[in-house]
């Protein structure tokens, strides 16, 4: 197929069955619509036919993405953005496991949340101590999870556990999609400085994960994390920190807008300011662009980490940026105060930015390390038995 073919029917695909001007189904609701996405296989159409996408290359796959976004429609370009679903296609061997839940996942029938980091394994994943045990046909995990995001909605976490404490603490570690609506897990929320309880403490005791749900060899699930943690900084360094809870909408605001209510448009101060801020979004555009062509190439690029550190700049640098228009009137809050309250969550939420999905001190390593080419940060425990490591001793 032509790549004029494949433009022309995903385009009467989408006339068919997406209102572009209401940003609806034509008929049904999202998820009917969802379903219908997947089983035209523009879902994941870079996917094999029998793995329920179309077998298009990277170009052909493009044509697709454009025109649904052209349409403002969703579904397409999962192949790129679902963490666990293309996690499952990469690395899960059980193909019954992968026919069971990619359909689901694809569909939005099934919540997923992450369960990576923990209170003494944030900055470094890899001294993480949650346990998983082999007995049978199943895992039996028991640990603690924290700052997981929708805990108390999903179906599944997508959980990283240690199953081998004597070798070298990034070697002992698998990948588990662990079932979270079962006895043995506790959801706890955080609540935020914004009002909101995005993330959550999560307690395993004695809780189980089938053996055919691991993604990857027994021991190599840091392997497979790397990928995952590609596409979660992909999305953050796009923008999802930008987003309330409980809406699907962004809440960025133009800042031309705001000095324009505020009167300060012709202040050359505040239009340096806005013309910075401005930049700054722009050239993250192109550096995520950039890390979307490397990550269609099979590669978990480093680049993300560059575009997740910038949306973290951009949102604290908006935010400030806000507040010097408004001046004194930024110390408001409340209904009577949108534009105030909107600036005063924005200050505090670009916290979370900062930290979800690696802080920013670990994203200035990585790029040190795998951007720059600058030497290695020292570890001592890093080729030593976890058990014996500090981690665990000290």
């Amino acid at each position: 197929m032509s790549s004029t073919d494949i433009k022309t029917e995903v385009e009467a695909f989408l006339t068919a069955h997406w209102d572009s001007e209401a940003r609806r189904p034509r008929e049904g609701a999202t998820r009917d619509w969802m379903q219908k996405v997947f089983e035209a296989g523009w879902a994941v159409a870079s996917w094999p036919r029998e793995w329920f996408g179309r077998g298009l290359d990277k170009d052909e796959s493009k044509i697709v993405l454009s025109a649904f976004r052209k349409a403002k429609a969703p579904g397409a370009g999962q192949d790129r953005t679902n963490i666990t679903a293309a996690s499952l296609m990469n690395f899960a061997s059980d193909e019954d496991f992968k026919r069971e839940i990619l359909p689901q996942l694809l569909t939005g029938k099934v919540q997923i949340c992450l369960l990576y980091s923990e209170p003494g394994a944030g900055s470094d994943l890899a001294a993480i101590r949650t346990r998983a045990e082999r007995q049978g046909d199943d895992y039996v995990i028991n640990g603690q999870k924290v700052w997981t995001s929708g805990a108390r909605t999903a179906d599944y976490g997508l959980l990283l556990a240690r199953t081998d404490w004597d070798v070298p603490k990034h070697q002992g570690i698998s990948f588990l999609v662990c079932p979270m609506r079962q006895p043995g897990i506790d959801i706890r929320p955080i609540n935020q400085i914004t009002g909101d309880s995005h993330f959550n403490e999560v307690f395993i005791d004695n809780a189980t994960v089938p053996a055919k749900n691991r993604i990857g060899a027994e021991g190599e699930g840091w392997k497979v994390l790397q990928t995952a943690l590609a596409v979660e900084r992909l999305i953050m360094g796009e923008g999802a920190g930008e987003r309330r809870q409980g809406s699907s909408k962004s809440n960025v605001v133009s800042l031309i807008a705001i000095a324009k209510e505020a009167g300060k448009l012709q202040d050359p101060l505040i239009r340096q300011k806005i013309a910075q801020a401005t930049a700054y979004r722009q050239l993250n555009a192109l550096n995520i662009a950039r890390a979307k062509e490397e990550m269609a190439q099979g590669s978990s690029s480093p680049i993300m980490s560059l575009g997740k550190l910038a949306m973290s700049r951009i949102l604290h640098t908006d935010a400030a940026v806000m507040t010097q228009i408004l001046g004194a009137a930024s110390m408001l809050d409340g209904e009577a105060h949108e534009r105030a309250a909107d600036v005063n969550y924005r200050t505090a939420n670009a916290y979370m930015t900062s930290i979800g999905g690696g802080t920013d001190q670990i994203q200035r390593n990585i790029i040190s390390e795998r951007v720059l080419g600058l030497p290695r940060e020292v570890e001592l425990d890093r080729d030593v038995p976890f058990r014996t490591s500090r981690a665990v001793t000290g």
